[in-house]
């Protein structure tokens, strides 16, 4: 057990919980703004059409299936064979959402990093201290 709780005290396994619930919560995000915002736009630049709802059925409809036949969930939910390709393309465009978004944060965290390296490339704390004493040794020579 003090193996596991050590395990769980290292500071990788910690940050990445935090990502996981940040990941979680920003992947809600990107699903309400492609949903909610995105795609309702893209329909309305092309007439009204609602990208979600488009399937092409590829059998069938159960018999006892009471629900209205261009209803792409309620055909879904009642076994329906189809391919939907609406909910493909909404997949599409949250995932070129989340691919720029993590694109943009590397090249922000690659950009913070270069500046510390640049900061602390200069010599350092012991290094200055060993020059002032060797110059100091040489000026009693």
């Amino acid at each position: 057990m003090s193996g596991f709780r050590a395990f769980l005290a290292r500071g990788n396994v910690l940050d990445l919980a935090v990502a996981v619930i940040i990941g979680a919560a920003f992947g809600a995000i990107v699903s309400s703004l492609a949903d909610d915002l995105i795609m309702p736009l893209i329909g309305w630049v092309f007439g009204g059409l609602d990208f979600s709802g488009y399937f092409v059925q590829l059998g069938p409809v159960p018999a006892g299936y009471k629900g209205a036949l261009n209803d792409y969930a309620a055909l879904k939910a009642a076994g329906v064979p189809m391919i939907g390709y609406g909910q493909f393309v909404t997949a599409i465009v949250k995932f070129l959402i989340l691919a720029l978004v993590i694109y943009q944060l590397v090249r922000l965290a690659s950009r913070f990093q270069r500046k510390e390296e640049a900061a602390s490339a200069g010599p350092s704390e012991e290094t200055v201290l060993l020059r002032e004493i060797r110059d100091l040794l040489k000026a009693r020579s």
